[in-house]
């Protein structure tokens, strides 16, 4: 415990002098990204002449591609070189951020009003590789998906206290969605860690009890098919309610729709992305209008902008833009004119590219390209902006 008062004594020091960079600025001076990053590869570092300790921290950036410090890191965090930091959430009113990890059986996390930010952790014993948080309608609860250990931590956003724990056998959580006007959990069974087991199934679970009560199969081919589904995320203002399904392995995108008279939800696969020759499918966004749904595929690395004026059933495909090998976690701004991609994916050789693609959205074309954390050596786990400019999305 006297390590960590000490850790994080240390770092509120180390930020406290880069608190000005903070501050309100003039319109359009800067755009500010979290990324939280590890080091690549020792195989990766020596390929680009880089030695040295491992290293993770949270970063942030001057991501505006119009500014004149673009690419310039204006505050570093550090955090335990073994925690594997692995996403950052914002809950509904993004005054807390939740940072899961897979390296322990921890999650941190901090009060975005408070600065310098103070991160504080969180043990959980039942939590072996925490991979995604999902934050309730009412931003009262969270749950977080539990990789290696077979269940769903459920706690409350005002205490952080675990409230209940959902136990899943013979399952590898990972994307949650939470429908609460029709009592369901949806949670995606993807693969084990060393990504040698990969599964194939949506797991539903009656939200009100925390009772499993069935699993959806995604995929046309002969079980086990490996599809490894792996996010989940409810059209917006869908009723009866829509949740899109990406499988990773398989390469597809599904559609679970709610049927009220069987209470239950039917499967169709809507878009295959084999079909333009990208492969890794993760994660999904939406525009405010909801009219335009955003996927990336880490292997090439892809950012697709599909049309989903027609309904969610009939995406339709109207660009595709390059990125770099695993194109990951985008951040987009509140006035949907940029959104930042996140290039790597688990360090995996070939999705590990490090850099940030920025898109301008209404040109629908690739303008710049920054590669401060590459250059250093580092992979950015996932890209969120700062409260003030970020956009949720559609999460």
């Amino acid at each position: 415990m006297n390590r960590m008062i000490s850790f994080l004594a240390l770092t509120a020091l180390a930020v406290a002098a880069l608190a000005p960079a903070l501050m309100p600025r003039p319109a359009g001076a800067e755009i500010l990204a979290m990324m939280n990053y590890e080091s690549k590869t020792p195989e990766a570092l020596k390929a680009l002449k880089l030695a040295g300790q491992r290293k993770e921290g949270i970063a942030i950036v001057d991501v505006d591609p119009n500014s004149s410090n673009f690419g310039t890191i204006v505050m570093d965090v550090p955090l335990p070189p073994g925690l594997v930091a692995h996403h950052i959430f914002y809950d509904r009113e993004s005054e807390k951020a939740y940072l899961t990890a897979l390296g322990k059986s921890q999650m941190y996390v901090f009060d975005l009003e408070q600065f310098p930010y103070r991160l504080r952790r969180l043990d959980l014993p039942d939590c072996a590789m925490g991979e995604d948080v999902f934050f309730s309608e009412d931003n009262k609860t969270w749950y977080l998906t539990c990789m290696m250990s077979a269940r769903v931590i459920v706690g409350d956003v005002a205490t952080d206290k675990v409230k209940q724990v959902i136990k899943l056998p013979d399952s590898y959580p990972h994307g949650i969605a939470v429908l609460s006007d029709i009592d369901r959990i949806l949670v995606t069974s993807t693969v084990s860690g060393d990504l040698k087991v990969a599964h194939e199934d949506i797991i539903v679970v009656e939200a009100s009890t925390g009772k499993e009560l069935r699993r959806i199969k995604v995929s046309h081919k002969k079980s086990p098919s490996g599809a490894a589904p792996v996010e989940l995320l409810r059209v917006p203002g869908t009723n009866p309610p829509v949740v899109y399904v990406t499988n990773m392995f398989g390469g597809t995108l599904w559609a679970l729709t709610w049927n009220p008279s069987k209470k239950d939800f039917a499967a169709e696969q809507v878009f295959d992305f084999d079909s333009i020759k990208a492969g890794v499918a993760l994660e999904m966004y939406f525009n405010e209008a909801v009219d335009r749904l955003y996927v990336t595929t880490a292997n090439p690395g892809k950012f697709h902008i599909f049309d989903i004026s027609a309904g969610p059933m009939t995406p339709k495909l109207i660009n595709t833009l390059p990125a770099a090998g695993g194109a990951h976690h985008v951040a987009f701004t509140k006035d949907e004119r940029y959104a930042f991609v996140q290039n790597a994916l688990l360090n995996l050789p070939g999705m590990d590219d490090g850099s940030i693609t920025v898109i301008d959205l209404k040109q629908q074309k690739v303008v710049r390209s920054m590669d401060t954390l590459k250059n250093l050596g580092l992979n950015p786990n996932l890209i969120v902006l700062l409260p003030r400019w970020n956009n949720m999305g559609g999460h």
